[in-house]
């Protein structure tokens, strides 16, 4: 899977995971991002490396699904806040103090 878009990958993980994660609802996917998130920090904090790597894939695979469930095109909504410099300062790269 190399060289892929965001939106290619949001659609990979809708494919494996959309059924399961729109009967949970959006709330519960939010949460179980929110627990991954958890769960990479606590990897940070122990200086795990591996873990730490396998826990921020769990956090991306969760925010995709996240989108998914939601409605989110990710790719887009990134893209349309950051595509083209800092939305703060307007400068790329960024200026901000």
């Amino acid at each position: 899977m190399s060289g892929i878009t965001i939106r290619q990958l949001q659609q990979h993980f809708r494919e494996l995971y959309f059924a399961r994660d729109s009967a949970r609802g959006a709330e519960l996917t939010f949460l179980w991002f929110v627990s991954e998130v958890g769960e990479a920090a606590d990897a940070l904090k122990d200086r795990d490396g591996d873990k730490l790597e396998a826990e921020i894939a769990d956090v991306l695979a969760w925010l995709l699904s996240f989108c998914n469930v939601a409605g989110i095109d990710l790719e887009r909504a990134v893209l349309h806040k950051y595509g083209d410099a800092c939305p703060r300062c307007g400068a790329k790269p960024c200026s901000c103090d």
